[in-house]
């Protein structure tokens, strides 16, 4: 029960896949060479990214935000789009309003208390206990520890420190972790979910074709400027976590990774849960 219904070593390769970049992206975008780190280089806007492939029904794409620039108004902007990024004859300068306004669209400016869309005459539903392991969203399971940003290398997670508690640390914090996925309702349509911190803002946008390739939309955008993607496994662990699991367990304190005998890549994954 809260399965996700789809085979786990299916799903997880499935996942692996999507969690980069596509090398499609906005002007003022540059990739590192694993295409998960997403950094703009000038300006504020020309900073939309977008998932490498389609998501799977409840998959979500989680980035944590890495780095900020001061001096812009506005956060990170975050959605899906039934366009596939190839297709598009220019990346546009905005998500909001211009890749919206394409059509078959939903993107949001994240907020810490996000617009919910309610179906009719119906209350919004509690959304879990913070501290509980899973989070669940329709049939999806989600390791909530994964979802979760850590204020500082190594130590608590946001949703146990007293900044986050009292309200004072933003969601669009450096650390923190936003996702995004699709929830396939009986209907044929999609509910869109963004998760911030390891907490459901609840369904966003209703009505999202399901039936059609949905790709994540991550808009770099003002104050934000540097975005990494964080893989979540749904099934098996891939060999890659397997080795980070082994290699966080050897060592005093993440930091530490740095001076290891490993390839970039593998530290940059291991530092990055």
């Amino acid at each position: 029960q809260g399965q996700l219904k789809i085979a786990p070593a299916a799903m997880a390769a499935r996942c692996r896949l999507a969690a980069r970049f596509h090398h499609i992206h906005g002007a003022n975008i540059r990739l590192d060479a694993s295409h998960t780190q997403a950094t703009r280089v000038e300006s504020f806007a020309n900073g939309l990214c977008f998932s490498q492939e389609p998501l799977a029904p409840g998959q979500i794409f989680l980035v944590e935000i890495e780095e900020k620039e001061l001096g812009w108004c506005g956060h990170l902007r975050v959605g899906l789009t039934a366009h596939d990024p190839q297709s598009l004859e220019v990346v546009p300068e905005y998500s909001l309003p211009d890749l919206v306004n394409l059509g078959d669209t939903w993107v949001f400016a994240i907020t810490r208390n996000h617009n919910r869309v309610l179906v009719e005459g119906a209350e919004a539903q509690p959304r879990g206990r913070p501290w509980e392991p899973f989070l669940l969203i329709e049939r999806v399971r989600i390791p909530r520890d994964t979802l979760v940003g850590r204020s500082r290398p190594g130590r608590y997670s946001h949703i146990l420190d007293d900044l986050f508690k009292m309200n004072v640390l933003p969601a669009t914090a450096r650390r923190s972790r936003i996702g995004v996925l699709y929830a396939p309702q009986p209907d044929g349509t999609a509910d869109m979910h963004i998760v911030i911190n390891g907490e459901d803002m609840g369904p966003s946008a209703r009505g999202l074709p399901a039936s059609r390739p949905l790709y994540a939309v991550i808009d770099v955008f003002a104050s934000t400027k540097s975005v990494r993607v964080i893989p979540v496994d749904y099934g098996f662990p891939s060999l890659q976590t397997l080795c980070r699991l082994v290699i966080q367990k050897h060592i005093v304190h993440r930091l530490a990774i740095d001076g290891l005998d490993l390839p970039p890549l593998l530290k940059s994954f291991c530092q990055h849960e």
